[in-house]
């Protein structure tokens, strides 16, 4: 290895400089400027330029050896190559961005001015194949609450289940199913779309729940006749696996913020947003100009539609508002099962004359939805991990003519220049360890998927990802845990063999330092993968919202009590009882009225001190109906803001404005009705008051049910 002599000063002036640039002054710079996102544009690929110059004519070009010593250095070259072009594409995005909510303001304003006769019609599709009655009745429920007059909520089974028809029947809701499964999601759509008319198509993944005005906020962008689809970000009230698996829910966002909160918005800049299946509105007029139905040549069929009306001239617009929410992943088996899909997908697009290769597309749509993220992300991932360990134990080296002192003059001035670009185009959302570590763990199974794809594009199943009980089987993922603890081992041994000179394989001491501190790098990496790879325990069936407000309890003796939720979800709650008061014993029934639901029957399961844990008995009701609202209207996300959706939207619409205060049920003396058996009553002939009062629902409790108490899924446990 060459030496490279330089005073200290001048060795660490291009990393001091950069730090300073991109740390202490590019902060101040306002983010929404054109000329302050150039301007950091600039200076990241300036510094990756000097750093390129140096990588290819001072470490590459000179090699020579064997043909396996050299091919491995241009191949590490290659991976490198192609990371630095998937980053190059990400900074050209970032260089405009939207945010188009006061734009949804002023057409929500006009859209509620209007006659509801004057509102287009808008057919609402939840495609489902298999997923449990616990994640389907949540999105039904939600859906049928939207706000908005002149909508028809369809349930698209391609499970062909009589148990979901019949909710379908209860809720009022259609239900549409076929003979077979052909074309999988894309076909289910395509079939419902043969049995509908609305001029507008909304499609919510059968796990994600729309906010109530969803609908409002999104389908006044159709006024611009060359808007097709509207997106709305995946938005989610449960932990995915690294947030789970690795208890950092509170200071880690999920795994798909930096992509909906960061990437899309910049890509809406430059009309190249795209469908993502689920949250979406689309235009039927631009979709009967391409042939009436969604394209089935890829299993992404919502990327393809978006390029296949691009091409029409039809853009996506984003509208960067949390108006739904889901279910995150909630095991890695299920985590693998839908990026495979997706990649498999985004790989699919370069065999179709519809995809980014294809003829009709501009040069920068054609990078944005070239797959550059799927084919450099496996790779670089497992080449970061492979590189020290191929050094430590063969002594092939994936660089010549490499000291520390270069290392510090033009490889680390690079990367602080590349994270900190990205950490201020995108603050709060970009974490490179956590990204790393992310990648690592998907490069054990994306990467297969990827070459697998580009060998054999078509032919492959489509898997439906797994939601509720089943998706949280496994108890950990040992395809990724074994695998990542082989190579955290090789990685610790090869650094201990290489410490002893007798055993030594790296014949460059200089080199040691490099290799260590690269090493223990992707040791802290690996252990993250390994713990990922451990499915922690899911304590409860249904997520847990934090609350704080105040309820009444009535105890079996016609007791009543006051206290405060402290968090709750559709099967129990937390409540902190006044000061004084005695706790109810473990297992006694009692009754707990919750504001704008009603009186539930519930039983203690915990105490301590003052907090007891209630389990509830709540079997389909109108109370159960009413919790979801609740809970999916007002409850607080994990850091993603409000949320809000609820049910049956002609029965409920005016219940939403019953806001009085709890002690005022208690000053009444007004004993609520039992909570008798199920009556059954249509809809509309429930009466109800404009605005009334919460204590009104005292006799909406005594009206159990508008769906029957016995209905339940096979198997299900509620």
């Amino acid at each position: 290895m060459q030496a490279m002599t330089l005073p200290l000063s001048q060795l660490f002036a291009p990393m001091l400089g950069i730090f300073a640039a991109m740390y202490l002054l590019a902060p101040t710079f306002p983010v929404a400027r054109l000329w302050a996102r150039v301007a950091v544009f600039i200076v990241v690929w300036l510094v990756v330029a000097r750093y390129l110059e140096w990588r290819i004519f001072t470490t590459v070009l000179p090699a020579s050896g064997t043909w396996y010593q050299v091919g491995w250095i241009w191949f590490c070259l290659f991976v490198e190559l192609l990371t630095f072009t998937d980053q190059f594409i990400l900074y050209l995005t970032f260089l405009r961005r939207t945010d188009r909510s006061s734009e949804a303001d002023q057409h929500e304003h006009r859209l509620r001015s209007l006659p509801d006769d004057e509102l287009p019609s808008v057919d609402v599709f939840i495609p489902t194949y298999d997923e449990p009655f616990e994640v389907l009745e949540k999105t039904i429920t939600g859906a049928l609450c939207l706000d908005y007059p002149n909508i028809h909520v369809w349930v698209l089974d391609d499970g062909r289940r009589p148990w979901l028809k019949e909710l379908c029947e209860h809720k009022g809701a259609g239900y549409l199913t076929r003979a077979d499964n052909l074309n999988a999601k894309a076909g289910n759509i395509n079939h419902a779309l043969t049995k509908t008319s609305g001029e507008f198509f909304a499609i919510f993944d059968a796990d994600f729940v729309p906010q109530r005005n969803f609908l409002m906020r999104s389908m006044g962008f159709f006024a611009d006749p060359k808007i097709g689809i509207v997106q709305i970000p995946h938005t989610f009230y449960n932990e995915d696996p690294m947030q789970a698996n690795l208890g950092l829910h509170r200071g880690l966002p999920d795994e798909q913020r930096f992509f909906f909160d960061s990437i899309m918005p910049a890509r809406d800049g430059w009309d190249g947003a795209f469908c993502c299946g689920s949250n979406s509105v689309t235009r039927r007029a631009a979709l009967r100009a391409v042939g009436d139905a969604l394209p089935t040549q890829s299993i992404t069929e919502d990327i393809l539609l978006t390029l296949v009306l691009l091409r029409k001239g039809y853009v996506t617009r984003y509208l960067h508002e949390p108006l739904a929410i889901g279910l995150a992943p909630e095991s890695l088996d299920a985590f693998f099962v839908q990026r495979q899909r997706w990649a498999r997908g985004a790989i699919q697009t370069l065999y179709l004359a519809d995809g980014p290769l294809g003829p009709g597309l501009g040069l920068m749509h054609r990078l944005l939805f070239f797959p550059t993220h799927w084919l450099s992300l496996g790779l670089r991932a497992l080449t970061v991990v492979v590189v020290p360990i191929v050094f430590m134990w063969t002594g092939l080296a994936p660089v010549v003519d490499v000291t520390p002192e270069s290392v510090f003059y033009y490889l680390f001035p690079a990367i602080l220049a590349l994270n900190g670009g990205i950490s201020w185009f995108a603050p709060h959302a970009h974490f490179p360890l956590a990204a790393q570590v992310s990648a690592t763990i998907q490069s054990f199974k994306i990467l297969p998927t990827v070459l697998g794809t580009l060998v054999k594009p078509t032919g492959h199943a489509f898997r439906v990802t797994p939601k509720g009980v089943a998706a949280r089987c496994a108890s950990y993922a040992a395809e990724i845990f074994w695998p990542s603890a082989a190579l955290m081992a090789l990685t610790v041994v090869g650094l201990v063999v290489n410490t002893i000179p007798e055993w030594r394989m790296i014949d460059h001491p200089a080199a040691l330092p490099m290799v260590a501190f690269w090493s223990v790098v992707n040791i802290v990496v690996l252990f993250f993968v390994c713990m990922t790879s451990l499915q922690a325990r899911m304590g409860r069936a249904e997520e847990r919202f934090d609350f704080d407000e105040s309820v009444l309890i009535e105890t079996g003796t016609g007791e009543r009590l006051s206290g405060r939720v402290s968090n709750i979800s559709l099967s129990g709650a937390g409540v902190l009882l006044g000061a004084g008061i005695d706790c109810p014993r473990g297992g006694e029934p009692l009754r707990v009225h919750i504001a704008q639901v009603g009186w539930i029957d519930a039983m203690v399961v915990q105490r301590r001190g003052h907090l007891i844990g209630l389990q509830f008995h709540l079997p389909q009701s109108l109370e159960r109906d009413l919790l979801i609202r609740k809970l999916f209207t007002v409850a607080r996300l994990k850091g993603n803001g409000v949320i809000a959706c609820s049910v049956n939207r002609a029965m409920l619409k005016n219940i939403w404005s019953m806001a009085a205060p709890l002690p005022h049920i208690v000053t009444t003396g007004a004993k609520p009705a039992s909570l008798s058996p199920t009556v059954r009553l249509p809809a509309e002939s429930l009466v109800i008051r404009p605005q009334p009062r919460i204590d009104d629902l005292a006799h909406l409790a005594g009206v159990r049910s508008l769906h029957p108490t016995s209905f339940t899924e096979p198997g299900c446990v509620s």
